[in-house]
């Protein structure tokens, strides 16, 4: 790969390599654009509903001012779901029959950005941004973007998320009161399976006559995320990458803690997973709290529906569990852009919108409607954000601005991860998906089947959290980590 990019580059003084890779420029040089000829911009995305329009709002603006000023015009298109983006993306790169060109921009995740680029398809984007241009995003943020040690920048941020736990207030007051339980407890991961279990004996015992009915509490929507920064707070990269390479850290006794806090409490009943996402299973009434993205916090439901009624409820946003005596890791997640290898006026071109696109205002307008967080050092404190919704006049949802401040509140006190990214990294974080929920779900069926038959629900549990099973299990998880990363 280097000594491909050593050749371009010493090529690049001939125009036709110029046109197909924009060599040529130096960093931050300003490429000349005609206004009265403007280049024409395609950007794919997944934002839908409010997001989406926000985002379109941004782009009519852009084009009226700076982008006509400068000779630009951008045409967003949504491609469904981060799903449905990943497709498109895919089918673009392996030129399958019927599928579009790659657009000059995309949304994409890292692990999409880096398949892309082993294709040398994207560009780098360090030729468009100065070194202090650069240094005014969040330094976690632009670290994500360079996938190599070649200083190449090939995924550029605009809007992130982090995760929070969402709590059904209303519900929890009553138990907090007769229980004397403090949402304190809720700051370690092993304080929410305490609490969990505390909840299913409160409700169980709400009803004396019926044995072991009482309800779970919690919930998560990101199992990789579970896996990834449990291990990070407790001092190990699960996915040990070193440019590219990858290797897989793990430390049996790290990941017991994550079965003991997550697979444990789920057979019990003390955890469910019921609906698509966990906003699902808080508005069914099937569970009080989880964790999730902070841009889920719009979703997080007015009102618990029941088969014969309905109760408005309250919220509150309370920073996301770290496993117990661990560092405060919070995950950073959220897809950033990419530019496509073409030439340097429309990469230059690209480079700009993205620019303009996160400036300040423009950046806080944006995640003041989608609930991501900005991307600029400047921009991220409660302050400006402030400053920002008092002059633009913003009506933000609630949810969304107090998940905001949540995490803008803390910004000093925790620190943002993400894995580097490797050759099958997608389907890895698959794995990790999948594996351990996919067995907690079977393995609670099978038990409320037995319950069902007459077993009492403590008969019914003990086969599946014994030291046998958990080596079972971390044997076949292990195994299955090793095939999905090394295929």
């Amino acid at each position: 790969m280097r000594k491909k990019r050593l050749i371009a580059a010493a090529l690049a003084g001939t125009v036709a390599l110029s046109m197909l890779t924009g060599c040529g420029v130096k960093q931050g040089e300003t490429v000349k654009l005609d206004p009265n000829n403007p280049v024409s911009l395609t950007i794919w995305h997944y934002y839908n509903g409010g997001q989406q329009a926000a985002f379109d709002q941004l782009v009519e603006e852009f084009n009226a001012t700076e982008g006509k000023e400068k000779g630009i015009f951008v045409e967003g298109y949504s491609q469904g779901s981060v799903a449905d983006l990943e497709q498109a993306i895919s089918d673009s790169v392996e030129e399958k029959v019927g599928a579009q060109p790659l657009p000059d921009l995309f949304s994409t995740y890292a692990d999409t950005a880096y398949a892309v680029q082993q294709q040398e398809k994207l560009s780098d984007l360090t030729q468009y941004f100065t070194e202090d241009e650069l240094s005014e995003y969040v330094d976690a943020y632009i670290q994500e973007g360079y996938f190599y040690d070649d200083d190449a920048l090939y995924l550029f941020p605009v809007a992130k998320s982090t995760e929070v736990l969402m709590l059904n207030a209303t519900d929890w007051k009553p138990f907090a009161d007769a229980t004397g339980t403090s949402t304190d407890e809720l700051k370690t991961v092993e304080g929410v399976t305490a609490v969990a279990e505390r909840y299913y004996e409160w409700t169980d015992s709400k009803t004396p006559n019926v044995a072991d009915d009482g309800k779970a509490f919690y919930g998560r929507d990101s199992m990789s995320n579970y896996f990834i920064i449990g291990m990070k707070q407790m001092g190990i990269d699960l996915f040990d990458v070193n440019n590219g390479e990858v290797t897989l850290r793990t430390e049996k006794d790290k990941i017991r803690r994550l079965w003991d806090n997550y697979y444990v409490p789920f057979v019990k009943g003390y955890f469910a997973s019921l609906g698509k996402f966990r906003s699902d299973d808080v508005k069914t009434g099937d569970i009080l709290a989880y964790t999730g993205s902070t841009s889920s916090a719009m979703y997080f439901p007015d009102e618990v529906v029941r088969d014969v009624d309905s109760e408005a409820i309250d919220y509150e946003v309370l920073p996301a569990p770290i496993m117990k005596d661990g560092e405060a890791y919070n995950v950073q997640q959220g897809a950033g852009m990419a530019v496509t290898k073409s030439d340097a006026e429309h990469e230059y071109a690209a480079c700009e919108f993205m620019k303009w696109f996160t400036a300040k205002d423009n950046n806080l307008r944006f995640v003041c409607e989608s609930a991501y967080m900005p991307v600029r050092k400047d921009a991220n404190s409660v302050d400006v954000l402030e400053e920002v919704v008092k002059s633009q006049e913003l009506n933000v949802n609630s949810k969304t601005y107090d998940c905001l401040t949540s995490v803008l509140n803390q910004s000093d006190s925790i620190q943002f991860y993400t894995t580097k990214c490797f050759s099958n990294g997608y389907n890895t974080r698959k794995v990790l998906d999948y594996n351990l929920s996919d067995k907690a779900a079977a393995d609670k069926a099978a038990i409320e089947k037995a319950v069902a038959g007459g077993k009492s629900r403590a008969d019914a549990v003990k086969p599946y959290v014994t030291e046998e099973a958990f080596e079972k299990w971390y044997e076949d998880f292990c195994n299955a980590l090793e095939e999905a990363a090394h295929s």
